[in-house]
């Protein structure tokens, strides 16, 4: 196996192992709505074996970034449906990843008066929003009758997201948001049955899988996750609790026969994910460098030594949107300009120039 071979995630036919993760860079309009850049962007990138948009918002109040892209209304399916367009017409594939914010955002963000969470624990430090940066807000704390509400918002998401001509969904099950705080003790006091143990705190992760799953179809949905990453308040720090929480989570979700598991972790061949992925039993794509770039020795390594079945890359997308050749050709690379992730306009965008020779 290397990473230049073909790959069958469920119902999808990858060309190559080299999957775009989701990268949030705040281009589209106040309305959540793609627009021409946004459509070029994903266009220019469309060579990877399959692209994993940027988080977007099931619904208004799980929206966690200033001009984030969303999946509820009519003009963000729409919008979507060009950069979709522009994807295949280059013969590439697009996921869309399916994100609630859950407390790490601010009403001054998402229009909404309140944030949602499982618990009502605040998260420490502020949030860049609309109209500066606030301290995050203590959340309203999810009620068991309102947990099938949610789980339908993602379910509906979902559907506007093959309705857009998405080939598929990622659910964020990462990163300390809503789904995340759920698996996370640090998040999750809750008393009922979705709080307490490990069992418990992985119900409504595996509840929201499995009806995204039979709404869409199993083969084209697939879910993140991020063990011990302890960001954004969803804090980890017990392995054994950890091991115990995952592995109910994929035991949950194993049966369904998802597309794939998509896993962040600093340590690829370790026992914690190697065992998730002998749980899981379906393919998996991991992702090692959120705390430094990856590089295409560590992308190939995890390759070689049959660690997953596809690796997930994020800066080197973002600074060569011809990432496959250059990587594939061992040609130079484009360093990525950090100041313009998250600024507005084309810059730093859809300028990153590709290999002209």
């Amino acid at each position: 196996m290397d990473l230049f071979s073909p790959l069958a995630l469920g119902d999808l036919k990858l060309s190559n192992r080299l999957v775009m993760a989701p990268l949030t860079r705040s281009r589209s309009g106040k309305d959540g709505v793609p627009n021409a850049d946004v459509v070029e962007y994903y266009r220019q990138r469309a060579s990877l074996g399959l692209i994993v948009s940027e988080g977007t918002y099931p619904s208004f109040a799980g929206q966690g970034f200033v001009r984030q892209p969303g999946l509820v209304t009519d003009e963000q399916i729409a919008g979507w449906k060009k950069v979709t367009d522009a994807v295949h017409a280059e013969g590439g594939l697009i996921v869309a990843q399916v994100m609630h914010a859950g407390r790490v955002t601010h009403p001054e963000t998402t229009g909404v008066d309140y944030v949602e969470a499982p618990s009502a624990i605040a998260v420490e430090g502020e949030s860049r929003t609309y109209t500066g940066k606030h301290a995050y807000p203590v959340p309203h704390a999810l009620g068991f009758e309102e947990l099938p509400r949610i789980i339908e918002e993602f379910v509906t998401a979902s559907r506007n997201a093959i309705a857009a001509g998405f080939d598929g969904v990622e659910l964020h099950g990462a990163n300390g948001y809503l789904l995340h705080e759920f698996l996370a003790p640090s998040a999750n006091t809750r008393t009922d049955n979705y709080g307490g143990s490990p069992e418990n705190r992985a119900r409504f992760v595996i509840e929201v899988v499995t009806a995204v799953a039979n709404a869409i179809g199993a083969g084209k949905t697939g879910l993140r996750i991020s063990p011990e990453h302890n960001v954004q308040g969803a804090l980890e720090n017990d392995r054994a609790d950890v091991l115990a929480t995952y592995t109910a989570l994929v035991r949950g979700i194993e049966p369904l026969g998802l597309a794939n598991l998509s896993i962040l972790h600093h340590d690829p061949a370790g026992e914690l994910v190697q065992s998730l992925r002998k749980e899981f039993g379906g393919p998996v794509l991991l992702n090692t460098g959120f705390a430094e770039i990856t590089t295409y020795e560590e992308a190939a390594r995890v390759a070689a030594e049959g660690w997953g079945e596809a690796v997930v890359v994020g800066r080197p997308a973002i600074a060569n949107p011809d990432l496959v050749r250059r990587w594939k050709e061992q040609l130079p690379l484009n360093e990525p300009d950090f100041a313009t992730f998250y600024t507005e306009g084309p810059k730093g965008y859809i300028d990153y120039p590709f290999w002209e020779n």
